[in-house]
């Protein structure tokens, strides 16, 4: 046991920050006297008392941690804080410790799947502290704690390591980790702030500016209003929303190169970027006039408001709606569902796959098919002028292969309890791909809720595993890992 000592000792660390972050909704909620003051005073000295007595207890355990620490570290930080952060919701709102776990991942995972309603009646506290998770969780808990550990003589390269989201990590940024975790945030704080001023002025309230800007940012939709952006009804407000999801929807990396360098040319050569804009710009003119064509508005100017609203919000793995797209022609949902799975950058605040596996996935088929014709020329598969070495191929071929697995064992297990096969699937797949709401009973106009507990924890499980982009996860459970 006390091998793992120092892993304990950082993440004593990670839960005392945590704990600090608290503070701010507990502010609001002595600053407006909603009632939800008690259940932060808890909340708070619980998780801040927790961090300072593990942190006490292994104080003096003070060695560099290795990539198995690392990969141990990462779940223990996704898996444990939302523990601390469903306090709140459990003392306020009496959920039950499944519900408020639910929350509490859905938020840190950027997914913006929730289980309750009469949001517009919550303290607004409540609703600040859930928006302000997914903030947290946008840009990552462990980022941050790269940033600032090493200020306390903890290094973080190894959590950075396993953290790091995509096939191919960022070696152009910098080679210090904590200098990259810090431009990371300078560069997610600046855009979070040209976002709350966006909404702002397009006419919501400050505090819905900023809630809504937490939720953008981190891709997460969460809302302090059951009827997400419907309930603002506002063309201005849709807009504003759109650009910022389709800046978190790039890889941040790329924004911090752009802003440092003063240049716009990282966006060019991104091999990511005009993937995703082609394919989620391409996928909401067509979807305007799919709905069109079917005359599911009068004009076409309105189908194209509400295609392109909705589309990107599904597409990033934002989870927003302004309008009940489950009531579309089924060929609609499905395609933005599928869009979930892959449209977003590597280094981006969305889920899925990724657009770089699903570039380098594309282009190993198409090695496959020309090898079938032509058996004796030489084919590389290339990024831009970087040709993709063999093990990362193999990696991208075996995530997406477990990637599927997930899927399918995770829709049969919600069919095996009981669920209809439409709202199973749909429900994995947005879980899994951290976008939020699915279809049928966990559709845009009913959330997540009339699940049973059994079926709550399969798609509380599926989040985990697209937030830490599965492998990392399994990694942790396989019985060689705790092997000496």
């Amino acid at each position: 046991m006390r091998r793992y000592y120092p892993v304990i000792r950082v993440l004593s660390l990670v839960i005392l920050m945590f704990g600090l972050t608290m503070l701010v909704p507990w502010g609001l909620s002595y600053a407006t006297h909603d009632g939800a003051e008690s259940a932060f005073d808890e909340a708070v000295l619980l998780t801040v008392g927790t961090g300072l007595g593990l942190w006490y207890a292994t104080r003096k355990e003070k060695r560099d941690l290795t990539i198995r620490d690392g990969f141990l570290m990462v779940a223990l930080v996704w898996t444990v804080l939302p523990v601390y952060a469903g306090l709140p919701l459990m003392i306020q709102l009496d959920a039950s410790f499944t519900d408020a776990y639910f929350e509490a991942v859905s938020g840190l995972t950027t997914t913006g799947a929730t289980v309750f309603e009469g949001l517009d009646n919550l303290p607004v506290s409540i609703n600040f502290w859930r928006c302000q998770l997914v903030w947290l969780g946008g840009m990552g808990l462990i980022v941050l704690a790269v940033a600032i550990l090493p200020l306390l003589g903890i290094g973080g390269r190894q959590m950075f390591k396993a953290e790091a989201p995509g096939p191919m990590k960022d070696s152009k940024m910098t080679p210090r980790m904590a200098e990259a975790a810090k431009g990371l945030w300078v560069v997610y704080t600046l855009i979070s702030i040209c976002c709350t001023l966006g909404y702002r002025w397009a006419g919501m309230t400050w505090l819905d500016a900023i809630m809504h800007m937490f939720s953008t940012m981190g891709l997460g939709g969460f809302s302090s209003h059951d009827a997400s952006f419907g309930f603002f009804d506002s063309p201005a407000i849709e807009l504003v929303s759109i650009v910022f999801m389709l800046i978190a929807g790039c890889n941040f990396a790329t924004h911090y190169l752009v802003l440092s360098g003063r240049s716009l040319r990282p966006y060019v050569t991104d091999p990511e970027a005009g993937a995703f804009l082609l394919v989620t710009l391409g996928s909401v003119v067509g979807i305007a006039i799919f709905l069109d064509v079917h005359e599911v508005y009068p004009a076409f100017s309105e189908a194209l408001r509400y295609s392109a609203f909705n589309v990107v919000s599904i597409a990033t793995t934002t989870g927003y709606a302004n309008t009940d797209y489950a009531l579309w022609p089924m060929f609609a949902p499905l395609w933005m569902l599928f869009l979930s799975s892959f449209a977003t950058s590597a280094g981006s605040t969305g889920g899925g796959i990724k657009m770089i596996r699903a570039i380098v996935l594309y282009k190993q088929v198409y090695r496959e098919l020309t090898r079938a014709m032509h058996p004796n020329a030489v084919h590389l598969v290339k990024i831009g002028n970087e040709v993709i070495p063999p093990n990362i191929l193999f990696a991208v071929l075996a995530f997406g292969f477990v990637y599927m697995v997930c899927i399918v064992s995770m829709t049969l297990a919600l069919s095996f309890s009981g669920l209809e096969i439409i709202t199973s699937f749909s429900a994995v797949v947005a879980s899994i791909n951290n976008t939020g709401p699915g279809l049928g009973q966990v559709g845009p106009a009913t959330n997540f809720g009339g699940l049973t507990d059994f079926q709550t924890w399969v798609c509380t499980i599926a989040m985990l595993l697209g937030r830490l982009e599965i492998f990392t996860l399994l990694v942790v459970i396989t019985p060689a890992f705790w092997r000496k």
